[in-house]
Formats: structure tokens, C-alpha cells, sequence
């Protein structure tokens, strides 16, 4: 039974990566008050471009850097669109999500079935000896730890910096925050293309270290759930790991049962689990949700027409 539950938290971690990274980028964007829902598009994207960069030159940094980057132009095609033209966010990002998935798709059919490179697991010294917690936290891949990093240091720019206060201000009211000198198009530019790299990072976790190489629709809709997780976080990036990591528990769930050769619940059931728990989760949230922290910026979704 032990032994279960540190199988089941292991794979957890390793789950929930990759809805982390496009859930603190997506957190970013909509702080500013852009909201983006491509991120599925990019992920996708991401992953296409670092399973080929790494077959291609057989280094999985420089392979999830190439990933990154292709979140990041589809995000600058979004902020375009969502910044300079004014056009109407959520149909911008709907147009992005569904180029992404239809371009990775087709660029990557030659790449399907080849094997690239992978980030292997690397066990901190110290840290990995460290029982029980050790084992399921720092006996993971290198992605893994660069996650770990980053939420705290995001939570700490977005809420404890003047960077953080300007993103902030400009999420909340733009045309305040520009009367107080704060150039709100360079800010909404910069959290848009910054949640992209993190979905493109997101994707090339799964292309580069969860399941190495390419398939079709290999992210599975984890874009769409990390935009939920942004909302169940209340927009805070802390949060939204949490939510990530609750992802993650439930695909751990189906790969125990599986394991395991487990009928106790149907494997059909157990696939649609985490999407329907994230269904729910977002319905209670909007039933019970308090004011104050928990409402979505003032400003998202509304374009900024400077006087």
C-alpha cells in the first residue's frame, strides 16, 4: 500500500508539469488582462518543434529552447491581433489554438515513430536521499526542476516587484496605469509572449521527457486545462501548481489502476477523470467564488484604447 502511494505521488509530479508551465504562463497573460486561448495550439507546437529539433540535433536543451520559441511566435501572432489590431480576444485565441494543433499536425507526419533525445532522470544530491519525499520529488527530470523554480520565483515577481505591481495595474485598469506612465502595450506584448514560451516549454516536457518523440494531439487538451487551472487558482501562480498538481494525482490514479491491472473502475472512466474533475472544479468556483482575490482582472479580455 506505501509503495502505491509513493507510485501514484511520483507519477503525479511528472504529470502535472507540463499544465504547470502553460498554467503560470497563461496566469501572466491574463494578469495583464490578455486573455489567450491558444495555449492548447501552442503546446502542441512546442512540442512538434522540440521533438524535431531534438531528433534533429540530439540536444534537449537546445530542443526545448527551439520549442519555446515556436509558443512564443504563435503568442506574438496572438498579441498582434489581440493588442495592436483590438481584435476580439477569445476568437484571436480560438483561431490560434486550432492553427496550432492543424500545423504541428502537419509538419509533424514526418516525424512520427522516429527517436529523439529525452531528458533523463537526475536524482539531487542530498535533496534525492531524503525519505519518502526524496524519492518522489528529486528523483525526477531536469524540466521537473526548472518547474520547482519557477513558481515561487513567478508568485514573487508577479507579487512582490514593481514589474509585478505594473502587469498588475495594467490587468486591472489600463487606462489608469497609463496616465501613470506605465506603457501598457510593451507589458500586455511581454506577459503574452512569455506565457507562450511557457507553453511551448509545456509541450516539449511531454515531447522531450514524459513520452520522448512525436504523435498527433499528444497533449490531450492539457492546454485547455491549464486555462482552467487558472481560473481555479484564483490567478496566482502558486495556486495554479496546486490545481496542476491535483491534475496530475488523477492521471497517477489511472496509471496505478493500470499497473496494477486493476478493474475495480473502468479504464474509460479513469481517462476522462481529470477533465471531468476540472469541469466540476470550475463549476464550484464560479458557484461559491468570493469577491476580492478570487475575481479574474477588470481588464481581461478588454482591449485598451489610449485616449
Amino acid at each position: 500500500m506505501f509503495e502505491d502511494i509513493i507510485f501514484i505521488a511520483t507519477i503525479a509530479i511528472k504529470s502535472s508539469i507540463a499544465v504547470l508551465f502553460a498554467a503560470v504562463g497563461e496566469v501572466f497573460a491574463e494578469r495583464s488582462g490578455v486573455l489567450n486561448l491558444g495555449v492548447e495550439g501552442m503546446m502542441l507546437t512546442g512540442a512538434m518543434v522540440g521533438a524535431a529539433a531534438g531528433i534533429a540535433w540530439g540536444d534537449p536543451w537546445l530542443a526545448a529552447g527551439c520549442g519555446m520559441l515556436a509558443g512564443a511566435a504563435l503568442a506574438a501572432v496572438h498579441a498582434f491581433f489581440a493588442i495592436n489590431l483590438k481584435a476580439d480576444q477569445t476568437l484571436s485565441g480560438l483561431a490560434i489554438a486550432i492553427f496550432g494543433a492543424g500545423l504541428a499536425g502537419f509538419l509533424g507526419r514526418a516525424i512520427i515513430g522516429e527517436r529523439g533525445v529525452r531528458f533523463g532522470l537526475e536524482a539531487l544530491p542530498v535533496l534525492s536521499d531524503i525519505p519518502v519525499l526524496g524519492g518522489i520529488f528529486f528523483k525526477q527530470n531536469a524540466l521537473a526542476y526548472v518547474a520547482y523554480i519557477l513558481v515561487p520565483l513567478t508568485a514573487w515577481v508577479l507579487f512582490r516587484t514593481r514589474l509585478g505591481l505594473k502587469i498588475r495595474a495594467v490587468g486591472e485598469d489600463a487606462p489608469a496605469a497609463d496616465a501613470m506612465g506605465v506603457n501598457v502595450t510593451l507589458v500586455r506584448w511581454g506577459c503574452v509572449l512569455f506565457g507562450g514560451l511557457l507553453a511551448g516549454l509545456g509541450g516539449c516536457y511531454l515531447s522531450l521527457a514524459y513520452t520522448p518523440g512525436w504523435k498527433d494531439g499528444m497533449t490531450m487538451g492539457q492546454g485547455w486545462i491549464a486555462i482552467a487551472m487558472v481560473i481555479f487558482s484564483g490567478w496566482r501562480p502558486g495556486r495554479a501548481a496546486l490545481g496542476a498538481l491535483l491534475f496530475g494525482a488523477l492521471a497517477a490514479l489511472q496509471w496505478n489502476f493500470e499497473a496494477n491491472g486493476s478493474e475495480l473502475i473502468p479504464a474509460w472512466i479513469l481517462k476522462m477523470l481529470p477533465y471531468v474533475l476540472t469541469i466540476v472544479v470550475l463549476v464550484l468556483v464560479k458557484r461559491f467564488g468570493t469577491s476580492g482575490r478570487g475575481n479574474a482582472p477588470s481588464a481581461l479580455g478588454i482591449p485598451f484604447h489610449r485616449m
